[in-house]
């Protein structure tokens, strides 16, 4: 008796696992969900300049906390949020300057944070990047680079003097430009894997070779050619020609390939032009010059030869207005990212070239 009952009652307490089982798949997996669209189009086109006039510069979307990543969900990672609750979005507190990998990654400084945050497009993924324990820590990150050429990420801390570097996975590797630097601001890499710094405590811009050692500085104190006071930020075009956001000389000076001065763009004044407080510099892949106003709260556009070709944004939190904006960075997409500092979001453009191509 005992046998044949306990050979009935297998079968059925298998079953019974199979079809708790087979629910809490089905619920797991009810549970997902897919990835949202990272820059949803607005109902209606926020573009400058505005109609009847062909747009060149279109509002795409923001980057502000990791939420706008909109990530998608496995079933077992939904199902602990419905459980425990959502956990809260990585927000920025200062974000002072932008750049990208060329690929899916935008990386920005975070002065006030002291860290790099790390948003993967691809992957939807979010990271922040600092160094780790025992090591030399952030104070103020203010500019940021990518070095195609090394693979790897510079970024300048204006309080610490110089230079952090981490590889392309976050990892801390090292300086570049202690007892050089006094207060190293924007910088750049060109295509020798050189990197140009922003010194604005010295008045200069200071070049660095691919190994770090000091190759060259550029300038002095003072409000003629070559000169300047207080420099913030720098860019290349892709003929090579330097540009350097000369803030309280209120301008952006030129130089040729060769670090020679050219002209300077723009004077103090509030016409269009004008710079009341000019802070991040860029170039598309036409050569136009994107010059970033903090007191205005605008980015103006110049041609090569310097003359102002339009500006777009003003003061306000919504698609296309900005409160301190600080720097901007195009991509060899033609994409423009811009960080909206006190709005503490990162707003994203394209630039519509002549032939009607846009950023990606």
């Amino acid at each position: 008796m005992r046998e044949t009952r306990t050979t009935h009652m297998r079968p059925s307490l298998t079953l019974r696992v199979l079809f708790l089982l087979m629910a809490f798949i089905f619920v797991v997996g009810g549970c997902a969900t897919k990835p949202g669209v990272i820059f949803p189009p607005l109902a209606s086109a926020v573009q400058w300049p505005p109609p009847p006039d062909e747009p060149r510069i279109a509002w795409v979307g923001q980057l502000a906390t990791s939420a706008d990543l909109k990530p998608g969900m496995n079933g077992f990672a939904a199902l602990g949020q419905a459980l425990f609750g959502k956990e809260p979005a990585r927000s920025m507190l200062s974000p002072i300057a932008v750049c990208t990998d060329n690929g899916d990654r935008v990386f920005v400084a975070d002065s006030n944070a002291q860290l790099v945050h790390v948003f993967d497009l691809a992957t939807r993924q979010y990271a922040m990047w600092k160094p780790g324990k025992g090591q030399p820590a952030l104070s103020q990150p203010v500019g940021i680079a990518w070095d195609g050429l090394g693979k790897r990420l510079l970024v300048s801390d204006s309080v610490g003097g110089v230079i952090f570097i981490f590889n392309s996975a976050g990892g801390y590797v090292g300086q570049m430009g202690a007892d050089v630097l006094q207060r190293p601001v924007g910088l750049v890499v060109d295509g020798q894997g050189r990197v140009l710094v922003a010194d604005s405590k010295a008045h200069q811009v200071v070049v660095f070779g691919a190994d770090g050692k000091l190759q060259q500085r550029l300038g002095t104190r003072g409000e003629g050619l070559g000169q300047f006071n207080y420099p913030t930020n720098v860019a290349l075009d892709r003929a090579g020609l330097l540009y350097v956001a000369d803030s309280l000389n209120f301008r952006v000076q030129q130089f040729d390939a060769q670090f020679q001065p050219i002209a300077a763009i723009g004077k103090k004044g509030d016409l269009p032009g004008y710079f009341a407080q000019p802070k991040g510099v860029a170039t598309d892949s036409e050569g136009h010059v994107y010059v970033v106003d903090g007191q205005f709260e605008n980015v103006q556009i110049f041609d090569g030869q310097g003359r102002v070709l339009m500006d777009f944004g003003e003061e306000g939190a919504g698609p296309g207005q900005f409160w301190l904006p600080t720097a901007i960075y195009i991509d060899s997409h033609d994409r423009l990212w811009v960080t909206d500092s006190y709005n503490r979001r990162v707003q994203v453009f394209d630039y519509k070239t002549a032939n009607g191509a846009e950023g990606k």
